[in-house]
């Protein structure tokens, strides 16, 4: 019975905000302010959501999200694979420092590093560009995905290697055809923490990008809020719908996603 309340109790905390969007989305925008607040929509509406049909501006913010957030994946993914496989599989100077010099840039907080990024790529000409939050936000997703994808490599046997060598396979062919395929699942789970990383940032999207270039949380920020008034009906209606293309993505991958997070846990 305990257990059963533990459960409850926390899917509550963990439902509760969710349903507010919701309830908040369904309800005209002079109920949203009322003392005391209501749980349970008086006048359900639709037209906040109706609306965001013919934002033109959100469809747009929600291409930026789709290509950065997508080649920040794909590009941490492909990196962090061959550094995880070095990592794991090779021994030579100096390994063991770049490991823990990869571990340690997760311990400064990312905020920090923004000043330094904004002069960086100011230099270079690439702010407001794809090229500027792709880098940026890949450089805070790959520590994470090289030692998870390590610890996935380090239980692949090295009986498999040498079996590939002794066929001829060079390591580049055995990391693509024997290695990569059962790494799969692990692969597969840092690209969904890579693909939520950019498709969530608001303080590095809101800086580095421009109108063009703009995403989603900045776009959603600039488009709802404003300096007296936040239209949070609006808003909460089109944090529900943009958030549908993350949310579907874990649905279809889950499978791989438990895989990959669970298959460096324990060494073979």
């Amino acid at each position: 019975m305990a257990a059963w309340t533990a459960v409850a109790v926390i899917g509550l905390f963990g439902m509760l905000p969710l349903y507010w969007m919701l309830a908040t989305a369904l309800s005209p925008a002079d109920q949203v302010f009322r003392f005391p607040p209501s749980f349970v929509p008086e006048h359900l509406t639709f037209e906040n959501f109706r609306a965001l049909a013919g934002n033109s501006a959100l469809l747009h913010y929600m291409v930026n999200s789709v290509i950065v957030a997508g080649l920040t994946a794909v590009l941490s993914v492909v990196v962090s694979t061959y550094m995880g496989y070095s990592f794991a599989k090779f021994r030579y100077r100096g390994r063991t420092s770049l490991m823990n010099f990869v571990l340690a840039s997760q311990m400064f907080p990312q905020a920090l590093l923004l000043i330094t990024l904004y002069a960086v790529f100011r230099r270079f000409g690439l702010l407001g560009s794809y090229t500027a939050l792709i880098l940026s936000f890949t450089t805070f997703t790959m520590p994470l995905c090289v030692w998870m994808l390590k610890g996935i490599f380090d239980t692949i046997p090295d009986a498999l290697l040498e079996a590939a060598s002794i066929d001829g396979a060079s390591h580049w062919r055995t990391l693509h055809t024997v290695v990569a395929p059962l790494a799969a699942p692990g692969m597969i789970a840092a690209g969904l923490f890579a693909f939520v990383r950019g498709w969530n940032d608001l303080i590095f999207a809101l800086t580095l990008s421009d109108n063009a270039t703009m995403t989603l949380p900045p776009g959603l920020v600039n488009t709802y809020t404003g300096e007296f008034q936040t239209a949070w009906p609006a808003l909460m209606a089109a944090s529900l719908v943009v958030s549908l293309p993350v949310v579907a993505a874990f649905v279809f991958l889950q499978r791989f996603l438990v895989g990959g997070l669970t298959a460096g846990a324990v060494k073979s």
